[in-house]
């Protein structure tokens, strides 16, 4: 049988993250076309029918046969798979050269040092004693 994931432990790079139910996803779809054919009457226009047809389809599906579902949901899943790989690195790679490097430039040009990185060869040691002093250490055992 196979273990639970605990909520403390992350995915590794290689596992594949478990998709929704074959019902909630057609209960999904069936929203995301009911939403799309209505959309139209919000301006005026008409419904429409094709897009709430197939809402209609997903929702009967759904509660009917919900594992006919089945394809579509892991082919979804298997593309916000795709979709997480390609975006993932690019947001991430965005939020790094438009925020954190750019705050170490601007540090580095005030000339601060705010993790003491530069070397003092007359200093004896680089340990920074506490003022005031940490908590006792008698305070770290038995935490929980």
């Amino acid at each position: 049988m196979e273990e639970k994931r605990r909520a403390d432990k992350g995915f590794s790079s290689d596992e594949k993250a478990e998709g929704p139910s074959d019902r909630s996803f057609g209960l999904v779809f069936t929203a995301v076309f009911a939403l799309i054919g209505l959309w139209p009457l919000l301006n005026g226009g008409t419904a429409r029918i094709w897009a709430l047809a197939v809402s209609v389809i997903f929702l009967v599906v759904s509660f009917a046969r919900p594992a006919i579902l089945a394809p579509l949901n892991r082919l979804w899943m298997r593309f916000g798979e795709l979709l997480h790989k390609i975006v993932n690195p690019i947001v991430m790679g965005l939020m790094f050269f438009c925020a954190v490097t750019p705050t170490g430039l601007i540090m580095r040009a005030m000339g601060k040092d705010l993790l003491h990185l530069k070397k003092d060869p007359a200093a004896k040691s680089y340990w920074i004693e506490r003022q005031p002093p940490g908590p006792a250490p008698e305070s770290m055992k038995h935490q929980f």
